[in-house]
């Protein structure tokens, strides 16, 4: 029989030309998905932060049970001239419009203040005019109980 080269042999090297990859490998997936899981089980906690306001204690605070409408009064107050509703920052020059637009909606027309514990009452007292210029029939002062 005279010698043949591979080419001439009729077998090839590799797959067969028929066959296709129907198997796709879900291993690298896996893991991905896992290091994304991770990834955002750490960063949510991190996401959901409010203002920091060190609230005042009283003896007789008591918890708040309803959905109220909360302005909260930080120490960077004098600084910036700003207090925040619902997380989004307000100008103190225009607290009052906004407070308006907001009890149009609303049948309670109460709101909570959450001053930080350091506070001047000058500054306190000037959020609490705009509040009243929007229409607040009642602001309610938020405290903390003592912890004794």
């Amino acid at each position: 029989m005279p010698m043949m080269g591979p080419s001439l042999t009729g077998r090839r090297r590799g797959r067969k030309p028929g066959t296709t990859l129907s198997e796709i490998n879900v291993v690298p997936l896996v893991d991905v998905m896992l290091v994304l899981l991770v990834v955002f089980m750490i960063a949510a906690p991190m996401l959901q932060r409010g203002i920091e306001v060190n609230l005042p204690q009283a003896t007789r605070s008591e918890e708040l049970s309803t959905e109220q409408l909360y302005i909260d009064l930080p120490l960077t107050f004098r600084e910036d001239g700003q207090v925040f509703i619902d997380l989004e920052p307000i100008g103190i020059d225009v607290l009052a419009e906004r407070v308006n637009q907001m009890m149009l909606t609303r049948t309670d027309r109460q709101v909570y203040l959450r001053g930080d514990g350091d506070v001047s009452l000058q500054e306190l007292m000037s959020v609490l005019d705009r509040l009243k210029e929007g229409g607040v029939e009642d602001v309610g002062i938020v405290s903390e109980p003592v912890v004794q």
